[in-house]
């Protein structure tokens, strides 16, 4: 691509200006896009967050248990649950006894936390799962507090299933892919896919840079 030459510092000043000018009005309207395709997003999913009583190596050690112990029940639960409003009804349905495994989780291990269950309302941060990246904001997720709730926390998507495997970490194998697509938008699904934010920031700063390299 042929650029044209900057011919005074008054000119690179114009020409910086508009740049930053064009680079702001395309931010400030892709930003208004992300928020209207989180929304979007959100509707369709539910999230999993355990939080633990405290950041020592014991209490993530065993915010991880319990994520396991209700992870595992909650696999088999959902399983068969066709849509979000399914897999909410299962949720709601099974919260007295996933509280019970998880106090069972604590007591086994010599603890006697108090644990909080609930689905909520809740704000996230951006969180990548491999190749798929899911915008900040408010999502309804499955919450287990333990205890005091001052540690770090551990989340992932409970539907579509993007928690449970045989070792209870992040999937991402094609099933796990597949049902993403399925309740996203075309749209919605391209939005999470992690390489695509940065694309006209990229591009941008490209064409800039090309401007003064043929000074």
């Amino acid at each position: 691509m042929k650029f044209p030459t900057i011919k005074s510092k008054k000119d690179s000043l114009y020409i910086t200006l508009f740049f930053l000018f064009s680079i702001a009005c395309i931010a400030g309207l892709r930003y208004e896009q992300r928020l209207e395709m989180q929304k979007g997003i959100a509707e369709k999913i539910i999230r999993f967050h355990v939080i633990a009583n405290s950041d020592t190596k014991e209490d993530q050690d065993l915010k991880l248990a319990v994520r396991d112990a209700v992870g595992i029940k909650m696999s088999g639960l959902l399983k068969d649950a066709a849509d979000r409003s399914q897999s909410e009804a299962v949720i709601r349905k099974n919260m007295e006894d996933m509280k019970q495994t998880a106090e069972k989780v604590i007591a086994e291990r010599g603890y006697d936390y108090d644990v909080d269950i609930c689905l909520t309302d809740t704000d996230f941060p951006v969180k990548t799962y491999g190749a798929y990246t899911f915008p900040a904001g408010n999502y309804e997720a499955l919450e287990i507090v333990i205890g005091a709730g001052r540690g770090h926390n551990w989340w992932c998507v409970m539907y579509p299933n993007m928690c449970f495997s045989d070792t209870m970490y992040e999937v991402l194998d094609e099933d796990a892919r597949s049902s993403l697509k399925r309740v996203l938008s075309e749209d919605e699904y391209q939005q999470v896919l992690a390489s695509r934010d940065y694309q006209v920031k990229f591009k941008s700063f490209e064409i800039l840079k090309g401007l003064y390299d043929e000074k």
